[in-house]
This record gives C-alpha cells, structure tokens and sequence, in this order.
C-alpha cells in the first residue's frame, strides 16, 4: 500500500461500551481514518445498532467468530447481511469450520472482506506453550495463515512481526490487518509483538488497527496525524 496517504489504512478501534462515545469519535475522525472496529466490548454493550450507527460500510466486525461449522455459517450470513466491510473467524475453529463461513458469506455478499484470526498479539512464546503450542508466535501464524488461504478467506489478522513472512508466503492479494501497532516511544499496554505505524505499512500491512493511541488522546485528530510522525 502506497504511504501517500497512510492515514487511509488506519482502523480506529472503538474498545469502548458507550454507545456515545463511539459514535462521537467516529464523527469526529470521519475522513480522517479508513474505517472503524467494532469489538465485542461495544457490540455485546449496544447490539447490531451500533454498526448501522457507525456505519456498516465503514466497519471492521472484530468479533472472531468460532464454533462447530454450522453455527459460524450461520452467523455469518448474519453479519454479511448487515453490510460490514470486514469481519472476522477464527483460524483455530479449522479448516472446515472457515470454508463454511466462507460459503455462507459469499451467499450473502461476495464482496465483503472475510479474515480470519491467527495469533493474537498478546501472546508470546511462553503463553503459546502453556496453551500447548510448541511452536513460536511466527510459525502459528504462518501455519494458520496457509490454512486460511486454503480455506478460501481473503486475508488474516497478524501482529505486524507476522507482516512480511505472511505476505511472502500467502502473496499480495491476501489482505493484511494488522494489531498490535504503537508509536515509537509509546506504552505497548497489554500488546506483545508490535511494530510503529509506518514500519508495518512498509512491511506490507494493508490495514493498521489502532485504538488506545488514538481514542485515548485528548485530540484525537492530532493523534492520528502525529502516527505517522
């Protein structure tokens, strides 16, 4: 993605429960930022009004869907049906739970962008262990990410250390949303595997999801003018 206008691949990630604010906020960076995440925080807070009220064509559903084959399919008609941008399952559900999300989706909205869930960026090689994954944050998501592409997905969620590997081995199509993004000389809070704004687009990243350093700012414009500083 070209970084003439970088601000463009910026989803600000409305981690809030009040319905208030998130619609405040995404009125105030409207044309300032790509888009906006809704997570379960806000969704489970207000329901599917809030993705009409943001805005379903300017939407990431962050709300990583994961159960036996059916169940997905089925909610996934649902949020397909609501109009979203993007949205999301999870790779651990496997290969035959993503196809039927897959199948679903495209019976709905073929254009709308399914991606799947690999590691998340709050893990590191220890908690992977614990979970009983003897491999490195790296080659999970390498090993989820093949399998989502075999499932017919259009792209996974990785932290920004997985951009490049990712992109070498799934290709330039396969879309790239990526967690885990700080400023330099920011706190990483509760985040393990981050990379600044401008390193990750450089790596190759498509969309950049950024909550805290943007939502928590008292300007929130100047923040997001100051990311890519």
């Amino acid at each position: 993605m070209s970084l003439s206008n970088p601000s463009d691949s910026v989803l600000v990630a409305l981690d809030v429960p009040s319905r208030e604010r998130a619609v405040e906020l995404s009125q105030k960076l409207e044309g300032h930022v790509g888009g906006f995440k809704i997570g379960l925080e806000l969704f489970c807070a207000n329901g599917p009004q809030i993705v009409e009220q943001i805005g379903p064509e300017r939407t990431f559903l962050d709300l990583k869907f994961h159960d036996i084959p059916n169940t997905v399919a089925s909610v996934c008609r649902v949020a397909a049906k609501m109009g979203v941008k993007i949205f999301n399952v999870h790779c651990l559900g496997g290969l035959d739970m993503m196809r039927a999300a897959v199948d679903a989706t495209r019976e709905v909205d073929p254009n709308v962008h399914l991606i799947g869930v690999t590691i998340l960026t709050s893990h590191d090689s220890d908690s992977l262990s614990r979970l009983g994954l003897r491999e490195s944050p790296r080659e999970a998501v390498l090993r989820l990410a093949e399998l989502a592409q075999q499932a017919g997905l259009d792209g996974v969620v990785c932290s920004p250390r997985e951009i490049l590997p990712v992109r070498s081995r799934c290709g330039d199509d396969f879309l790239l949303v990526t967690p885990g993004i700080r400023p330099l000389n920011s706190d990483a809070g509760d985040q393990k595997r981050t990379l600044s704004p401008r390193e990750a687009l450089q790596a190759g990243a498509d969309y950049l999801v950024v909550g805290r350093p943007i939502t928590g700012a008292s300007d929130p414009i100047a923040a997001v003018k100051r990311l890519f500083d």
